[in-house]
């Protein structure tokens, strides 16, 4: 990020947090058969992977797996290091994108949720779980939304945003969706550009040769996806529901309004469901994080790209940790103000995720 910035009394919500996937041997306590001796014997099938070098992604090189795999060294290092009042665990999602068979992504994906649940949910009343659902099999989906919902500290559901075939606007997803709205629970998109073989290309020019193009290239994902989403009426249709775009940034975010709003008004009749300018449902029902936030060589520029997204009220604090481009919440340029950079670190994210308000001296 640009800038830096020093809050000590704001209240930290982090929208991103990455705890790692289960071990061979946690996924087997937790996986009922036959998958249960498959992992046993063979361990969790491999994802599906692009074939471009991926060990430059992923956790930073100075911490160590094991320390990670410690719910302990999350709330010493992050939480408490940083004051937060709550944080999303949004885990990995290697071992369920890409993957071509419904069945035993839907059996992962159970017995992750319920690893976390037991594992790392009691060891500090600030975790709270996006859960991972099979989107190759939105009815199977909308029932571990169904099991789950209401469970102590679920605060989300968790989507695989770049290693899908269909975008979300399609109603192969409603399922999914009936169930989100009925639960109140928001639906955290996150990316997945290294499991794409089974899938769509990780660009939208084909596929990407290393992982720094596919990196840099993730907000054409965003980018679809809302429009997907509005355009093809999702949220008349589910009034109620709520997304969350993550580490997608956020200056792509005014060209696809001001295109929306342009091209809806002389081709409006391709839109019948929409009884506003696209533009307007962003507000209601769509949030971004700021990691990874572009970086300008002049912060102004920044400065106005968070006022074209409106962004006291579309952006939400993520550090994306234990990530190497970790994010802290230090960083946000000072001359956002105050109520802005609270609203981003705090106050957004309270509402969005239905959480308790704190109590105003």
């Amino acid at each position: 990020m640009v800038g830096s910035h020093s809050m000590v009394d704001t209240p930290i919500i982090d929208c991103d947090v990455h705890q790692p996937h289960p071990s061979r041997e946690e996924l087997v306590a937790y996986l009922e058969e036959p998958y249960r001796s498959e992992v046993a014997k063979w361990g969790p099938r491999r994802s599906v992977s692009s074939g471009i070098r991926g060990e430059d992604g992923g956790n930073r090189r100075d911490l160590e797996a094991a320390r990670l795999s410690d719910p302990a060294y999350f709330r010493e290092a992050l939480l408490d290091r940083y004051g937060h009042r709550f944080a999303l665990l949004s885990g990995a999602f290697a071992p369920i994108a890409g993957m071509p068979d419904p069945d035993y992504v839907n059996a992962i994906c159970r017995a992750a949720n319920d690893f976390y649940r037991e594992k790392w949910l009691p060891a500090d009343e600030r975790f709270r779980l996006a859960i991972k659902v099979p989107l190759q099999d939105p009815a199977a989906a909308a029932r571990e939304v169904e099991r789950l919902a209401g469970a102590p500290q679920i605060a989300a559901v968790s989507f695989f945003a770049t290693a899908n075939r269909i975008p979300f606007g399609d109603r192969y997803y409603w399922p999914i969706y009936e169930a989100c709205q009925r639960h109140d629970l928001p639906i955290h998109f996150h990316p997945s550009t290294g499991q794409t073989i089974a899938n769509a290309a990780m660009t939208a020019a084909g596929h990407a040769t290393t992982y720094l193009e596919c990196h840099v290239c993730l907000p054409q994902f965003y980018m679809a996806q809302t429009a997907s989403l509005i355009l093809n009426g999702v949220f008349e249709k589910f009034p109620g529901l709520r997304v969350m775009l993550v580490e997608g940034g956020i200056a792509w975010l005014p060209h696809l309004l001001w295109r929306m709003d342009a091209e809806y008004k002389g081709l409006r009749q391709q839109a019948p469901f929409l009884k506003r300018l696209p533009s307007e449902y962003v507000r209601d029902h769509v949030r971004l994080t700021t990691q990874p936030l572009e970086e300008p060589r002049q912060t102004e520029h920044l400065i106005q790209i968070f006022n074209m997204v409106d962004a006291d009220h579309t952006v939400m604090y993520a550090s994306d940790f234990p990530h190497w481009d970790f994010d802290e919440p230090t960083r946000l340029p000072r001359s956002l103000g105050e109520t802005t950079i609270r609203r981003i670190l705090h106050d957004t994210a309270c509402e969005w995720f239905r959480l308790p308000q704190l109590a105003t001296a």
